[in-house]
């Protein structure tokens, strides 16, 4: 009879190895027109809903709106920097004109550290707005 230890162990190691992948990283971002730089009165709100899989570099979004000041133009992850400061488009969110939007990307390296940092907002365009109308830091 095999002794408890030795049991423990292959019971864990058979765990572990049937687990598969690490689970994903879950961000999310709260979109308003007052985290804007500058901030504005948009009655618009969103929310962004994310997962990053390490293992696989993938980042996986679903982005939802609402009260915008007209149809969404655009909208992408910017960044590197911290809430308070704009950043150039770092990763584009494609077919953003209607909510909600889904989507995903592989990140590079440098990217997926500044994701992980809290460095990125997601931001909404519209035609009143083309610098964004509603934004949201990238929060785990």
């Amino acid at each position: 009879m095999p002794n408890k230890t030795m049991l423990a162990t292959l019971i864990l190691g058979a765990a572990i190895a049937f687990a598969g992948p690490a689970f994903a990283e879950k961000l999310k971002a709260t979109l308003d027109g007052k985290s804007e730089v500058p901030a504005n009165t948009s009655a618009g709100t969103g929310t962004a809903d994310i997962d990053y899989d390490a293992a696989s570099k993938k980042l996986t979004w679903k982005l939802t709106y609402s009260g915008l000041s007209g149809p969404a133009t655009a909208a992408h992850f910017h960044g590197p920097t911290e809430a308070g400061k704009n950043a150039g488009v770092a990763v584009a969110i494609p077919n953003a004109t209607s909510s909600p939007v889904e989507g995903s990307a592989t990140l590079t390296d440098a990217q997926a550290a500044d994701l992980l940092a809290g460095k990125y907002y997601v931001n909404v365009h519209t035609a009143a707005s083309p610098g964004g109308e509603i934004r949201g830091q990238v929060t785990k």
